[in-house]
């Protein structure tokens, strides 16, 4: 087995990576890739973005979003939490089964102390029946790699707020994700770990995989991307991860009804957002204004449905002219 401990702390750029080593190399050992990120949400390949993610929060918290290849449901990752991804040969497992993809880490993890980790479900791992990692796959090429989380030390709470969204705001034909109890792993541990890093999270068990005591036994067996693989994967990353046709573009057709009472009135909004655009909107509402609202659903239609966006279109329009007493911020809080 070779390995890859990748530095960079932007998912994007790790997903990127590993879709290049994965399609543009070939080892003739299983691949295996560590990395970690600053506070990131990853949707599934076939999920709605905005049906996964509290947009407002995400974006006053400066939580990057991205989409990757496999499939599954959202995550969210910080600096708490490692990721492991396994490439292999397609012929060697058989796609799904993730279990094997993921034996050796539970194994190490037993060592660690985590003597009830176990794999649960169809792509979860659990430990005393919280679950701490959920894993995905993806194929092609003749290749297959297995990734997934392992929430050492995450802040639960961002967790509950990024990943929270009201039941009816949308409803579209993605893939919803199934919210889950979820643990970190670190109280599960022994005690001489209950204080270590994910850096050190992450030697501790690239030794216990490769079976060594010392990483400098295995220095060999590292591989390190080159300048110019590096070039091609900031292709990738430009092209996929750091895109908003992939990350929101990319979601299906859905639809959003979101109504609030102000003080002046109701307004009850109805949206048709396809490839990431409002391709419909319509006021209902016993609101005042002395013009007709159609004329801002128009203004409004073929934009991004993004609160960027939805601020940028309305920033030269009196709103007053269609809703007497309701400011630009609070129509944008309650469209976004």
């Amino acid at each position: 087995m070779y390995y890859v401990s990748m530095k960079s702390h932007n998912i994007g750029e790790n997903l990127a990576t590993e879709q290049y080593l994965m399609n543009n190399k070939n080892f003739d050992e299983p691949l295996l890739l560590f990395y970690y990120e600053e506070p990131c949400i990853i949707v599934g390949r076939n999920q709605n973005t905005l049906e996964e993610i509290n947009q407002k929060y995400v974006q006053d918290n400066n939580i990057r979003v991205t989409r990757r290849l496999s499939g599954g449901g959202a995550v969210y990752q910080d600096l708490g939490n490692l990721c492991f991804s396994f490439v292999v040969n397609s012929n060697s497992e058989e796609f799904g089964d993730f279990k094997s993809f993921t034996k050796p880490i539970v194994e190490a993890l037993h060592k660690m102390g985590a003597t009830t980790a176990e794999v649960s479900g169809r792509n979860d791992i659990l430990v005393d029946g919280k679950k701490f990692s959920g894993n995905a796959m993806y194929t092609r090429n003749g290749k297959t790699f297995s990734h997934g989380t392992l929430m050492l030390n995450v802040d639960l709470d961002v967790v509950t707020h990024a990943l929270n969204v009201p039941a009816d705001k949308i409803a579209s034909k993605g893939i919803k994700s199934v919210r889950s109890r979820v643990t970190n792993l670190q109280p599960f541990l022994s005690d001489e770990y209950q204080n270590i890093d994910v850096p050190a999270f992450r030697d501790i068990l690239l030794k216990e995989l490769f079976g060594v005591d010392d990483l400098a036994d295995i220095k060999d067996r590292e591989y390190v991307v080159t300048p110019d693989e590096q070039k091609e994967i900031d292709k990738l990353y430009e092209q996929y991860y750091n895109n908003w046709d992939w990350v929101y573009g990319n979601s299906p057709e859905f639809t959003v009804k979101k109504r609030q009472h102000f003080d002046y009135g109701t307004i009850d909004a109805r949206l048709n957002v396809a490839d990431g655009k409002i391709k419909h909107i319509k006021f209902y509402g016993d609101f005042f204004g002395p013009e007709d609202v159609t004329a801002l659903a128009d203004r409004l239609t073929g934009i991004k449905y993004d609160r960027d966006d939805l601020q940028q279109a309305l920033a030269d329009v009196d709103l007053s002219k269609y809703f007497v007493g309701i400011s630009q911020e609070q129509l944008i809080d309650l469209l976004a």
